[in-house]
């Protein structure tokens, strides 16, 4: 019998901590949902207005830019609400945490994406390059065609032969010759010979 009151004691206990910390945290879980709703409405305008300058900028074939950085924007906007968010709930320490170890997860993902991040850099630099186009006929490497896609992390040359040539765009962006248009005659508006 004396265990049994003594259980019931603590299950009272238990149940009385239970309820008076749920009680206690509900205003932070409140001001957390609002910081939430009023976080989601916040970055869908600030996500629009990044799209909306950077199409005006990176329009066409470009698009990939704007919708590269929009989203790289967005990923940083959603964290820092995560750890805020963390932090009004209540769980700062938890939030400081996690925002130390994604620091240290980014550097090593940076570091083992070197050469896919190079060939995006390289890939935006051809992207706003006037002098590389699609059509144009040039020669890189060992390769000698026409340029009929340039990706941000790819470019594709056809050659004489019909075959395609995928080549990553940091090798491209390193060293390319842009060839003289043997058939300037031909082009509407190019003086005749």
């Amino acid at each position: 019998m004396a265990i049994q009151l003594q259980l019931s004691r603590a299950t009272d206990t238990v149940v009385e901590e239970l309820v008076d910390g749920a009680i206690a945290a509900l205003p932070r879980l409140v001001i957390g949902l609002v910081f939430l709703s009023l976080a989601y409405v916040g970055i869908k305008v600030a996500l629009a207005l990044v799209r909306s300058a950077l199409s005006r900028v990176y329009a066409g074939e470009q698009r990939l830019i704007a919708d590269l950085f929009t989203a790289i924007v967005g990923v940083f906007l959603w964290f820092g609400v995560a750890l805020t968010l963390l932090k009004v709930v209540g769980m700062g320490d938890i939030a400081a945490s996690l925002g130390t170890a994604a620091g240290f997860v980014a550097l090593g993902i940076s570091f083992a994406l070197s050469n896919m991040i190079a060939d995006t850099v390289a890939g935006v630099y051809l992207l706003r390059d006037p002098d590389f186009e699609i059509g144009d006929r040039v020669t890189v490497e060992s390769v000698t065609g026409t340029v009929v896609g340039i990706e941000l992390r790819k470019c594709r040359i056809e050659l004489d032969s019909g075959d395609t040539v995928v080549l990553a765009n940091k090798d491209v962006e390193k060293k390319w010759t842009r060839l003289a248009d043997a058939d300037a005659a031909e082009v509407p508006g190019a003086p005749a010979e």
